[in-house]
C-alpha cells in the first residue's frame, strides 16, 4: 500500500485502500506498520484533516481490527 509522509509527533506516514476498507500506519516510536480493517472511508478524510494522533486515540485505537504488518 502507498503510504504519504505527514507532520505529526507520533506517525511518519499513512494510506489507505478504499477497495479493501484498509488503514495503514507507521508509527514514529517503533517505525512498527499496522494496518486497521473494515475502516470507513469518510473517517480517512476526517482522520487526514486534524491531529492525527489526537484522532487516532479516540477513534481508531482499539475499535478495528488491526494487525501489524511490518
Amino acid at each position: 500500500m502507498d503510504r504519504e509522509y505527514v507532520e505529526s509527533s507520533m506517525i511518519t506516514s499513512i494510506g489507505y485502500d478504499p477497495n479493501t476498507s484498509t488503514l495503514e500506519i507507521e508509527f514514529k516510536s517503533t517505525g512498527a506498520v499496522w494496518q486497521y480493517y473494515d475502516f470507513p472511508e469518510n473517517l480517512w478524510y476526517e482522520f487526514k484533516a486534524g491531529s492525527l494522533g489526537k484522532f487516532w486515540h479516540a477513534n481508531i485505537k482499539g475499535q478495528y481490527k488491526e494487525n501489524q504488518v511490518g
